[in-house]
């Protein structure tokens, strides 16, 4: 029964509708090249710190195709994962290196708040918090990105969004701050349609952005998304495959948890009962072997 509820998450990352080729890049990847520009962008680093950075976007070649970012993970983490992580993890990260590697991808704060928020969820429960953070250093690196930069942002978000009300979240373009001009730049580059990639991480960093401001308004969606120039549709979309995958993972995950609990009790039942057959076979032993019961015995 645990076998069936874990091989139903064999499924695409979030559990999208849509096929996996609908993120690749719109040239073949043969032809594909990574590009590299510094440019200065909005960071959440502090502004005393602030740098120029590397952006790297796919134009067109050279780009590695998933197998090698799997296998670059594989060799990072060497050891087995439990079946109920591992299948969804394998979703995850072909997805993500569609979203990584297409031509118009740009890192940002949101994208990682997303992906950090998926990853805690997947991994809740996890056996070893060491082998949890070991396992997302090797994930991120696999994409040739930074896993501190992604933890660090996702906090510095959080932090941010506790501090915001239903109305100052949307009412960002207003005012200054370094989270509210990240979100103005978001808001140019998908305005002009140049420069951004929407994806499905993006959508899960908006809703949890709404969720640490305690903005339970259905209608506070609908504005941030208008202020930031993101489909609306595309989000609810794919916050309603999100929220679907939590909840296979959660039935399986119980599943799980109840057959491991089996077990245990079978293996108890085992060793009590080996126990008890050593304990008769002494007995026997000590008896049959007893000088004075052998005596009474002729």
């Amino acid at each position: 029964m645990a076998a069936t509820a874990i091989s139903s998450l064999s499924l695409p990352a979030l559990g999208q509708s849509d096929k996996i080729s609908n993120f690749a890049p719109s040239r073949p990847l043969a032809s594909t090249i990574r590009i590299c520009t510094k440019s200065s962008r909005h960071s959440l680093t502090s502004r005393s710190t602030s740098r120029s950075l590397i952006h790297c976007m796919s134009t067109v070649t050279d780009v590695p195709p998933v197998s090698e970012t799997k296998s670059n993970f594989l060799k990072a983490y060497k050891r087995p994962i439990p079946s109920i992580y591992n299948t969804v993890l394998q979703e995850l990260i072909v997805q993500q290196h569609l979203m990584r590697y297409k031509k118009t991808y740009r890192y940002d704060p949101v994208f990682a708040l997303g992906f950090v928020t998926v990853y805690d969820q997947l991994m809740e429960g996890y056996p070893s918090d060491q082998d949890r953070d070991a396992i997302f250093k090797a994930y991120i690196e696999a994409l040739n990105e930074d896993p501190k930069q992604y933890r660090i942002d996702a906090q510095k978000m959080e932090e941010w969004a506790r501090s915001q009300t239903s109305a100052s979240l949307v009412d960002f373009s207003s005012r200054e701050g370094e989270i509210e001009a990240l979100l103005k730049d978001i808001a140019g580059r998908a305005g002009s349609k140049e420069g951004f990639s929407y994806s499905r991480f993006f959508a899960v960093g908006l809703f949890r952005l709404l969720e640490l401001a305690s903005a339970t308004d259905p209608t506070v969606l609908d504005k941030l998304c208008a202020s930031l120039n993101i489909n609306k549709k595309s989000v609810d979309r794919d916050l309603d495959v999100y929220r679907n995958l939590l909840s296979k993972l959660v039935q399986a995950k119980e599943l799980l948890r109840e057959y491991v609990e089996r077990e245990k009790k079978k293996q108890g039942e085992r060793a009590e009962s080996q126990k008890a057959n050593e304990t008769i076979s002494k007995c026997l032993g000590d008896t049959l072997y007893n000088p004075s019961f052998l005596v009474e015995w002729k």
